[in-house]
């Protein structure tokens, strides 16, 4: 079993903002799969799904951003999954460019206060992860009420493409591997700019 975790923090207030491209990128996913997020378990909103040979559960943990090692530790637990093997974490990155994309399979968090979470929680950074751009490109004062702040109109049509690219992504990861879907999608990036 698979596990496609999105990092956000729940509730109506925190939908559409910065910080919640993963609960965002989890959603997209279910929506193509024809299921919803809904089922509560692990501390956490999931649903089973099937993507290419893979077996999933996609989920949103509910403790939080900042506590939501707790619940993937759960669900790793539960599904008895390798962090390294089956577990997938989607979540925004202040560190790039709006609408950019980065597929890793490890690494330190970088200052993220969920991703810090997951390691602690896991004692791992070994898993995949694909980070999603999230950097204004308007001068923000505060980065950590921008993240939380709800998306400006202009962006959503930018917010709409990362989430079909990070949904892309995750089936890439699946069927063929993080290598593959690095290569495939860490220099579309760089490939726009030089057309």
């Amino acid at each position: 079993m698979k596990l496609i975790v999105g990092l956000g923090n729940p509730g109506i207030e925190y939908q559409f903002t910065p910080h919640n491209m993963g609960f965002l990128a989890v959603d997209r996913i279910a929506e193509q799969c024809g299921v919803v997020v809904n089922n509560r378990h692990c501390r956490a909103q999931t649903a089973r799904a099937r993507i290419g040979n893979e077996d999933v559960v996609l989920a949103k943990p509910e403790t939080y951003m900042n506590l939501s090692g707790m619940s993937v530790r759960e669900l790793v637990e539960k599904y008895q999954a390798l962090p390294a093997n089956d577990l997938v974490l989607l979540y925004d990155e202040l560190d790039l460019p709006f609408g950019t994309l980065r597929v890793r399979p490890r690494g330190r968090s970088a200052g993220h206060n969920g991703v810090e979470s997951v390691i602690g929680a896991l004692g791992t950074q070994e898993f995949a992860r694909i980070r999603m751009g999230v950097a204004p490109d308007f001068p923000v004062s505060d980065g950590a009420k921008y993240v939380l702040s709800q998306f400006r109109k202009a962006q959503y049509p930018v917010v709409d493409q990362v989430l079909d690219a990070a949904a892309e992504a995750v089936k890439v990861i699946l069927a063929e591997g993080v290598q593959a879907a690095m290569n495939r999608f860490n220099r579309k990036a760089e490939e726009a700019t030089s057309d």
